[in-house]
């Protein structure tokens, strides 16, 4: 039986990308949390809980809802910056926390330690 160009081809890149066709790990692997940056009971905190359950639903994995209000939703924001870059950790922001906020106070902890804004 002759071999094949593809057959050729494909056994002498094979070795070159196993590293890249290792499986990767099921995400998620642990329960996310979506941080409310405001008082429990109002709408934003309401919406949270909603998505959160469809979420759930959705990756099989429990959603907890944080809310941490205070500073007009930058304490809440600047924990979410703060959190691993995992994808676990979520923010239910608003326009406020989002984009007024880091405009008015232009030391605000927002990116994760090491890295810059700019």
């Amino acid at each position: 039986m002759p071999i094949r160009r593809r057959q050729v081809l494909a056994g002498s890149l094979l070795p070159l990308l196993a590293p890249a066709l290792k499986a990767q790990p099921a995400f998620p692997t642990k329960p996310i949390h979506i941080v409310v940056p405001f008082p429990p009971g109002g709408s934003t905190d309401v919406l949270a809980r909603r998505i959160g359950e469809k979420i759930a639903v959705a990756l099989r994995q429990p959603v907890i809802v944080e809310n941490k209000p205070g500073a007009g939703g930058t304490l809440g924001a600047a924990q979410v910056a703060k959190a691993p870059a995992d994808g676990h950790t979520l923010l239910m922001g608003v326009t406020g926390s989002n984009a007024i906020g880091p405009a008015l106070y232009p030391n605000l902890p927002t990116t994760r330690p090491g890295t810059s804004r700019h």
